[in-house]
């Protein structure tokens, strides 16, 4: 696994069997313990983490690295913040837009599924300064960095491995509540037996939300839902993706944290 791909998300939470609860509901995750740690399994494969904390958090995602402590020390260099002690395996950072990201070592036997009803999809970054996050991330992980768009009525980048595309970059515009802070959207699997719109309906019935309603885009259909506690996530059926009409381009409807 290269230094920079997504590794690992977590969500922590003041109720872990009411969250436990809405995801087994939402995506039928089964659940290990794995030294005293709650981890979500898709068809046999580890896909989260579920953490019990004094404090709720958004949904938080890592990305590997072959050293987190040294990647903490170059993130805080590059202007980054650190929050908290890091250690030989995991440190937690802002990056200078603010917006929260994870580093994890993880070895050669490490497990990531990607793949089936509940795992991980995607993720991006939302900001409003694109091309210092694009910046900060190259320097940091040494992602290749693709211009979306114009730059300036949309701007999104798209951040590579190798050639291999890994991550997305947004700068929020005004679809965005003012005050919306920086933030990384995680996005989890639809199974096209079971699709998106399934999905968000789903969400409801088990108490959440469904902040942003199935569109449809040319990597899939999409959703912007927020669990049962307010954690805002994004659910996509890749089997449905839709190229876009002249009609759909700057049409963005984006305020994941829109109460």
């Amino acid at each position: 696994m290269h230094h920079g791909a997504p590794c690992w998300v977590d969500l922590a939470t003041t109720d872990l069997q009411a969250t436990v609860d809405f995801y087994t509901g939402l995506f039928g995750w089964y659940y290990s313990d794995v030294d005293g740690r709650t981890v979500a399994v898709v068809d046999g494969l580890p896909v989260a983490e579920l953490v019990a904390a004094p404090r709720a958090s958004a949904w938080t995602l890592y990305l590997n690295t072959p050293h987190a402590r040294a990647t903490a020390e170059k993130a805080h260099a590059l202007g980054g913040t650190l929050l908290g002690e890091p250690t030989e395996q995991v440190t937690l950072l802002a990056d200078p837009t603010g917006a929260v990201i994870g580093f994890r070592r993880a070895g050669p036997d490490w497990l990531f599924g990607t793949d089936g009803h509940g795992a991980y999809a995607w993720a991006e970054l939302n900001t409003r300064d694109g091309q210092l996050a694009d910046e900060f991330f190259h320097e940091l992980c040494g992602f290749e960095v693709t211009q979306i768009g114009d730059g300036q009525a949309v701007d999104y980048t798209l951040w590579a491995i190798q050639g291999h595309t890994v991550l997305g970059r947004q700068r929020m515009g005004r679809a965005f509540e003012p005050g919306t802070p920086p933030h990384w959207m995680v996005y989890f699997t639809a199974a096209p037996e079971i699709g998106t719109d399934s999905v968000a309906t789903r969400v409801l019935e088990l108490g959440g939300r469904v902040t942003v309603e199935p569109y449809d885009t040319p990597f899939g259909r999409i959703t912007v839902v927020a669990d049962h506690s307010g954690a805002v996530f994004s659910v996509i059926d890749p089997s449905r993706a839709t190229p876009l009409t002249d009609d759909d381009i700057g049409a963005r409807i984006d305020d994941p944290n829109d109460e």
